[in-house]
């Protein structure tokens, strides 16, 4: 049997198991922290500012961002984690003393000009199977209550981030949409509530998501420039997949009584790395398109009025769960570091400006030592061992890495491992397989990475408390990997691309 056969099997076994108009107003985005070296977050407020973005949703309120975030101009929407809802669904002082701590405080005493609280974070997804139902409402009442006292009601709104699958259409046409019938009296409830104080409803909606998942799904109906064959939905033409589905919002609102009710996108983007169709070329096409629209002021067929829309994200994690997939550690629009992954125009003839005074280790990395074979009994064991702690998503099947030969992949899962564990001594030993070099492996748009000097930075927050999931080695990855090293072990491949 052929390399090239047994590596499809490793294929389908990882597939298996991989479970404003022209004068810019501002810009809006999502700043998570879920970093092993997360950006020092004063360098992180300036790239904000330097960018035009005056509206940024925080996960949670993580104390750091937050002071950065005082008096900068920039308004805060900082968020509550899912695993903080059955506390605060039932005790209203838990709630007052969240809101005590976490919103009176940063605004009285840091100047954080906080406009939202988000109750959770997509607490109705159906792979959480009903986990958070019965206490989102609750949660959210709680908060409401304790801004009401704490004087903040007019000043600050409380609302849930929503993913868009708490709507559906039976007919595949926006016209048809209305609130998932296992949630649809729930819904119902909490857009009365917000609508009675003055909130809005908030919804996340990813076309990548929409073409990552279907292989059938129109490439060019996820972007914005008008390639795409158009779906006719009686009067109304749709060109992209987000108008259809904020559309579908929509009309499940009017369907329901809340035909008026404003609404915030909060998170939508496209990620640049860890499957083929995240890739940097994409991602600036959608982005861009993106910005476009925001800065032409267009809104959709059904709502001609542009809602906020935070553009997620600003800066990769590569602490993020992994279980969606290896894309989720690569959705800002610069790295981890601040610098700039593509050119964006930022209107009115403004680029990307990167981070500055961002400080990093020193300029070393730890590679696979010429002089070890692959065929040594310790290297799979040694990159399975590195890439369990460090981020290693850049080396799947069709990724920026995804094409190094087998080498270098090893060289790249090791080098990640010494960075991430901040070039600490005998962090580059795995039992006499790699060497220090000071000459730089980064080829072909692979990045071998100088982690940042955050000993050097203030202090920053824990990667434990910030964005969304958990850090997780990715299977997917390992395999991909390990495939390949197994392959040049048994069939003696040259140097060359598996993936």
């Amino acid at each position: 049997m052929g390399c090239s056969r047994f590596f499809s099997w490793f294929l389908i076994l990882s597939v298996i198991l991989e479970g404003v108009t022209l004068e810019v107003q501002g810009l809006a985005c999502n700043w998570g922290s879920r970093a092993s070296h997360p950006l020092p977050p004063k360098i992180a407020v300036q790239l904000l500012k330097d960018n035009g973005f005056n509206k940024v949703k925080l996960f949670e309120a993580d104390p750091e961002p937050l002071k950065a975030l005082g008096h900068s101009g920039i308004q805060v929407m900082v968020g509550i984690p899912n695993d903080l809802l059955l506390t605060l669904s039932s005790s209203v002082q838990a709630a007052i003393n969240w809101v005590s701590q976490n919103v009176s405080t940063f605004i009285s005493t840091h100047g954080v000009d906080i406009r939202y609280v988000a109750v959770g974070n997509e607490p109705f997804l159906k792979a959480y199977k009903h986990t958070f139902v019965n206490t989102t409402f609750p949660a959210l009442q709680n908060i409401q209550a304790a801004l009401i006292k704490a004087g903040l009601g007019q000043q600050v709104k409380a609302t849930i981030p929503l993913n868009g699958d708490v709507y559906q259409t039976e007919s595949g046409l926006p016209s048809g949409g209305d609130f998932r019938a296992d949630i649809r009296d729930l819904m119902i409830s909490i857009t009365k509530f917000l609508s009675n104080n003055g909130a809005p409803l908030t919804v996340n909606i990813y076309p990548f998501l929409s073409l990552d998942a279907d292989p059938n799904f129109p490439v060019d109906y996820a972007f914005f420039d008008g390639a795409a064959s158009p779906v006719v939905d009686g009067s109304i033409t749709y060109t992209n997949v987000l108008d259809a589905n904020f559309d579908t919002l929509i009309f499940s609102l009017e369907k329901n009584g809340f035909g008026s009710m404003p609404v915030i996108i909060g998170e939508v983007g496209w990620p640049s790395d860890g499957t083929p169709s995240a890739n940097i070329q994409n991602a600036r096409r959608f982005n861009q398109g993106l910005l476009n629209r925001i800065f032409s002021g267009k809104g959709t067929p059904k709502r001609p009025s542009q809602p906020d829309i935070y553009l997620f994200a600003l800066i990769d994690e590569d602490m993020k769960s992994v279980d969606p997939g290896n894309f989720e550690r690569h959705w800002g629009l610069f790295y981890y570091d601040g610098t700039i992954k593509y050119p964006l125009d930022m209107g009115n003839g403004k680029s990307l400006v990167p981070a500055k005074g961002v400080k990093y280790l020193s300029r070393n990395w730890c590679v696979m030592s010429p002089q070890v074979s692959l065929l040594d009994p310790n290297v799979p064991g040694g990159i399975s061992y590195a890439c369990s702690y460090a981020d290693c998503t850049s080396l799947g099947y069709g990724s920026s890495c995804g094409s190094l030969d087998a080498r270098s992949n090893a060289s790249y899962a090791f080098n990640m491992y010494y960075q991430t564990m901040d070039q600490r001594q005998g962090a580059c030993s795995f039992n006499n397989l790699t060497v220090l070099t000071v000459i730089d492996p980064s080829r072909d748009g692979c990045r071998f990475e100088i982690m940042i000097d955050t000993g050097t930075h203030e202090k920053t927050p824990s990667a434990r408390n910030s964005s969304r999931g958990k850090h997780v080695p990715s299977l997917l990855v390992l395999l991909h990997v390990l495939a390949l090293i197994f392959c040049c072990m048994y069939w003696d491949l040259p140097s060359g691309s598996l993936f």
